[in-house]
């Protein structure tokens, strides 16, 4: 753990949280000194208490709504990565590798969350004998109450499940984001964030070279699903006009000396974030009561 650099970061997503705090130089020299690593995580929430108190309840819920979706993820591939003949060999690195990163997320938000002095979330049945660790499989009905019953011995439908829940994914830390402004754990969740539009971008890769009717690019183009099951995920990702009231534009006016920007440009550029109560609904189709 490169506890500079995570300092470093924290400053740079909130230039006054030493104000808040008694001084970088003393803060460093009191972890380095003082703190076993192994408790770093209860330190670092302990710090980050103290400085925002005041918004602790509405981040640690924001991370616990992060939280619920990275259980969700991990159950899925981690179901999917052991399932014999479902993920074709070249392409099993990658999948582990994507487990292994939802593994690292949910590990970071539950020992953040615990930090901080907040309750972390558990999925229902957690404490059913099925469950491993991480995972919970008697919470989560991946074929969606029998949409998807070919999810776990059909690569191709595989595949969309984990595109949707992926770019779903993406958009959901969107709608989140605006509760870390200004707080020392934006950074990290835009880190996490960013790790999630990889995701989606590889399993979109896969899907292309396939031959994907849609032929998806890395990112969403206009409001375009893999399937016109799931266009809900994908609506308002069609819009072209950004920014907020006198300073917004509509991308598609703006010239290049060659022409206007199109409206698959336009749209590609920016991820449209998702309310949590809009994804609330999207993912409950996939838990089980």
């Amino acid at each position: 753990m490169n506890f500079k650099n995570i300092l470093q970061q924290i400053e740079k997503a909130d230039p006054e949280v030493y104000e808040r705090l008694s001084g970088r130089r003393q803060i460093l020299k009191s972890f380095g000194s003082k703190v076993a690593v192994a408790a770093l995580p209860l330190a670092i929430g302990s710090m980050f208490k103290k400085a925002y108190g005041r918004t602790t309840d509405v981040v640690v819920d924001a991370l616990n709504f992060a939280l619920e979706l990275e259980y969700l993820e991990f159950a899925f591939y981690h179901t999917a990565n052991n399932t014999g003949n479902l993920i074709p060999a070249a392409d099993q690195p990658g999948f582990l590798t994507i487990e292994a990163h939802e593994q690292a997320h949910v590990n970071f938000l539950t020992t953040t969350i615990t930090a901080m002095g907040g309750t972390p979330f558990v999925p229902k049945h957690f404490t059913d004998s099925t469950t491993r660790g991480s995972f919970v499989p008697a919470a989560y009905d991946f074929t969606g109450g029998g949409a998807y019953n070919n999810v776990f011995n059909d690569y191709p439908t595989f595949l969309i499940l984990a595109e949707v829940f992926e770019d779903t994914g993406v958009r959901a830390y969107g709608g989140q984001m605006s509760v870390f402004s200004g707080n020392a754990l934006l950074v990290q969740a835009q880190q996490i964030a960013t790790v999630e539009a990889r995701h989606a971008a590889h399993v979109r890769l896969i899907r292309r070279n396939a031959g994907a009717s849609e032929l998806p690019a890395p990112w969403i183009t206009n409001n375009i699903p893999p399937t016109t099951a799931t266009q809900a995920n994908y609506l308002g990702e069609d819009v072209t006009t950004q920014g907020v009231g006198a300073i917004s534009i509509d991308i598609t006016t703006i010239t290049d000396g060659t022409g206007t920007v199109p409206k698959s440009a336009a749209t590609a550029a920016f991820d449209e974030p998702l309310d949590s109560g809009t994804v609330t609904t999207l993912v409950s189709p996939f838990l089980k009561p």
